[in-house]
């Protein structure tokens, strides 16, 4: 969705993965419960499908900072989805990742939220990424330590990480 006076959303690439933006047709074909022989075999999950279906009332998302879908490199296979809660506010921007249950445990999330707040770090007036996640949910920390979030705060139940430029300078 983006038009003559935005860019072209960026492909990122890393060692193991690329993350690429949505396409409209992928995200009508996870609300539609269309199968793609690019899809391992448990993608979409559950947070794809919502995600998948807030497209229409927040284009931004879909825009050059903003959702894509992670692909494994080895298979070339969608494999779970990251983006970026855009636009900021006030110089921050939220990122939120799932990663299909098939492939869990490899790093793949960590790897793909470092790269993604790597890039939200480099937009205009962005100087910090955050993210919430549950404490119940010990897994989603450790993507987020292994990706160098920082903790930031903890409330009722729910840690708040932080990235910042900053901390992808090693300052």
């Amino acid at each position: 969705m983006s038009t003559a006076s935005s860019p072209a959303p960026a492909q990122l690439t890393t060692a193991r993965l690329v993350l690429r933006p949505w396409t409209g047709a992928e995200a009508a074909a996870v609300l539609a419960d269309t199968r793609s022989a690019r899809w391992a075999h448990d993608f979409p999950a559950e947070g794809d499908r919502v995600i998948a279906a807030l497209f229409a009332q927040h284009p931004a998302w879909l825009g050059e900072h903003g959702h894509r879908l992670i692909i494994e490199r080895a298979s070339g296979l969608v494999v779970g989805s990251i983006g970026l809660f855009w636009p900021p506010s006030e110089g921050t921007v939220e990122i939120g990742y799932g990663v299909v249950a098939s492939r869990r445990g490899r790093g793949y999330a960590a790897e793909a939220a470092r790269a993604l707040a790597d890039f939200a770090l480099t937009a205009p007036g962005v100087h910090a990424v955050v993210a919430g996640v549950e404490l119940s949910n010990p897994a989603s920390v450790r993507v987020l330590e292994k990706a160098g979030f920082r903790r930031s705060a903890t409330e009722d139940g729910v840690a708040r990480f932080m990235l910042t430029s900053r901390d992808r300078s090693g300052q």
